[in-house]
């Protein structure tokens, strides 16, 4: 641990830039960075890296680099506007351990405006709380471990080893971004991910898994429905019966998720099918998430839900002669735990004991992050941390502010530890 004077004045220093580091999360909320359009929050962070000091390395995802990669999810459509930025501090003579402080800044969509309290891409401050979509998930965080760096800058301080900031995108949906990092070059002694843990650090993730399902039916007029096959119909059959596969695995068991009573779930995020309410639809497309656990082989559990679709259909007349046909594409992500007992976690739980004078909890995610593509494929451990948020993906998203005060505290500690300090 660093000693007190050196914490103290890296403390202060959070506090002093707090005011800043506040409204530089307001900007980024604002830029509505959804799928395809985070263009121009990635503009916001080169243009403040660089006047920050940092090397600012800027490319756009290409799928050709990738596709070949363990950990790469499919993307058939390509990415035409999808850009990633990293900044680099670089030691001459590096004499502590390297990090990389990765956070996505793509957001999920915001659904209807009116079911807002406030504009979810007008952050609004309300009794200590950020109001905005991102503004938990992730873009707190990720100025969270920007502004650890500059309260020991402002200290009088800079890493004594090189730190990595890289803002990625495609993390809620195929975690590309982050792939495309380790494609680059981009490594380092550990990886520190400043999700919305609530002061937590994540003991494991599960694995998450995208497809979509094409259902065929027999169009009649709705005067004879009893001679055709309602396509959407059959598709809540189907579903009703991977709900079904969904109860099975969960009864399988993970250590891990043993306290939990549900930590596997299979959701409908999407459906859409029929062309006119008095026809017998011909068609019905879902599209459905499902949650599998960490040391699952991603292969064996696709079969699974193919077979059990195919059964399903066999017990139709009409879908056993024309099956429904299944499409993996966005996520087909594995599970990952975070070893017990690195030093990297071991430092991480110092400083944040030094912070809120209380032990580090852990958690057992029932959703993924980016830490599969360190832990697993880089043998970098991966540690996700950071602030109190709620509602994240749903309506009226926020993120305490103190929290973050506190978290920043954490980081800013834990680098000094970590990476070690030099005079600025």
């Amino acid at each position: 641990m660093v000693d007190r004077t050196p914490a103290d004045a890296i403390a202060a220093a959070v506090d002093a830039g707090f005011d800043e580091q506040v409204a530089f999360t307001r900007e980024l909320v604002r830029r509505p960075s959804l799928r395809g359009r985070e263009a121009t929050a990635q503009d916001l962070l080169a243009r403040e890296l660089t006047r920050r000091g940092f090397a600012v390395d800027r490319w756009r995802i290409d799928v050709a680099d990738i596709e070949a990669m363990p950990g790469y999810s499919p993307k058939p459509d390509g990415y035409r506007d999808a850009w990633i930025t990293v900044g680099s501090l670089r030691c001459a003579a590096p004499e502590g351990r390297s990090l990389i402080v990765n956070g996505h800044i793509d957001v999920v969509p915001e659904g209807p405006h009116d079911m807002w309290s406030t504009p979810p891409f007008d952050p609004v401050i309300r009794d200590g709380w950020m109001h905005g979509r991102g503004a938990g998930d992730m873009k707190s965080g990720w100025v969270c471990g920007l502004f650890a760096l500059e309260a020991l800058k402002r200290a009088g301080y800079r890493p004594a080893a090189d730190v990595v900031v890289e803002a990625v995108i495609e993390e809620e949906s195929t975690g590309n971004g982050a792939l495309a990092c380790l494609q680059r070059g981009y490594k380092a002694d550990a990886a520190l991910i400043p999700e919305p843990m609530g002061h937590a650090v994540m003991r494991s993730q599960v694995g998450v898994m995208w497809f979509r399902c094409m259902v065929r039916g027999h169009p009649v007029h709705v005067a004879h429905a009893g001679s055709g096959a309602n396509a959407i119909e059959a598709a809540y059959r189907l579903i009703a019966d991977l709900h079904g596969l969904e109860e099975e695995w969960n009864a399988r068991g993970h250590e891990n998720y043993a306290h939990l009573d549900h930590p596997l779930n299979f959701n409908v995020g999407r459906i859409e099918g029929g062309d006119w309410a008095s026809s017998v639809p011909a068609w019905c497309r879902f599209e459905m998430r499902v949650g599998l656990f960490p040391g699952r082989d991603l292969a064996s559990a696709r079969r699974e839900i193919e077979d059990r679709i195919a059964e399903a259909a066999r017990d139709d007349s009409f879908l056993a002669n024309n099956p429904p046909e299944i499409v993996w594409d966005g996520f087909q992500a594995e599970g990952y735990v975070l070893e017990r007992g690195t030093e990297a976690e071991t430092l991480l739980a110092r400083s944040h004991e030094a912070v809120f004078g209380e032990e580090l909890a852990e958690r057992a995610l029932t959703g993924a992050t980016d830490a599969r593509f360190f832990g697993l494929y880089a043998g970098m451990p991966a540690l996700v941390y950071g602030p109190v948020a709620e509602n994240i993906h749903g309506f009226d998203e926020r993120v305490n502010l103190e929290s973050c005060r506190r978290v920043t505290k954490t980081i800013a500690l834990f680098i000094a530890d970590w990476c070690g300090l030099r005079a600025a």
